[in-house]
């Protein structure tokens, strides 16, 4: 479905992006792991169109997502933030994108209340984004993202603002959804574990390029790796008990 061909990108004299390319299947999660500083969410950005590539280009059901108007492109970017709209309750920041393509007020009310149960947001449709926790915050805007049915949705670190308990409620709430609404997406993350759970393919994206790893046990086998590093840090660790005891 999303293509990425032969991607460069250089900012002033750093390559973030060196001859970078993808396939991400359809109804897969695509899991991309890179250090803060990596160029994850640059990649991100122009798998979305919202950056221009030096070099290569991008292609979402064989059509290249820069010749796209923004509303064509069937391609949701979500940030890190909800960014929710603090003027529109629950319901009405859910279904923003339905009325911008205005669809029919009763299909609308309809598939919002149905987003919502699926969401567990039930009985907070008319409250207000600062009555929120951060959880919350973030089903809203994924609400607002998957009721548009969009065929790809590209995730940056969506839950690394939140506590752990709400991240790992997220995580699982995520897994559900993608698998009840056939979702194509690309997760990415700095952390391992989130890596590995949440996706069906793994990635290492590391001095520009991205290695996509077929199986999880190739991903957890593969050298220089951020999984290698915190296994050395938790063996450290024992060590360290040990020699305390």
């Amino acid at each position: 479905m999303l293509e990425a061909q032969h991607i460069s990108k250089a900012f002033k004299n750093e390559q973030v992006l060196d001859d970078l390319n993808l396939q991400l299947h359809e109804h897969e999660t695509l899991s991309i792991l890179g250090r803060s500083g990596s160029g994850k969410t640059t990649l991100l950005k122009i798998l979305a169109g919202l950056e221009t590539p030096d070099a290569g280009r991008v292609l979402n059901n064989d059509q290249d997502v820069l010749s796209l108007p923004v509303h064509k492109r069937d391609i949701v970017y979500l940030y890190q933030e909800a960014l929710l709209f603090p003027h529109l309750n629950v319901s009405e920041n859910i279904a923003f994108g339905l009325r911008l393509r205005k669809t029919d007020g009763a299909a609308i009310n309809e598939r919002v209340n149905d987003m919502i149960q699926q969401l567990e947001l039930e009985g907070m449709q008319d409250k207000m984004p600062h009555q929120l926790s951060g959880g919350q915050k973030q089903r809203v805007s994924f609400g607002r993202a998957l009721i548009t049915n969009p065929s790809v949705l590209l995730l940056d670190e969506p839950f690394g603002n939140l506590d752990a308990d709400s991240r790992h409620s997220m995580q699982h709430l995520f897994k559900r959804i993608a698998k009840e609404f056939k979702i194509t997406s690309v997760f990415v993350t700095h952390n391992v574990k989130e890596a590995i759970l949440m996706g069906d393919r793994i990635s290492n994206l590391k001095d520009g390029k991205l290695y996509i790893y077929p199986t999880l046990e190739q991903f957890l086998n593969a050298g220089e790796n951020m999984v290698q590093e915190e296994i050395k840090f938790w063996q450290s660790i024992s060590e360290t008990k040990k020699n305390s005891n």
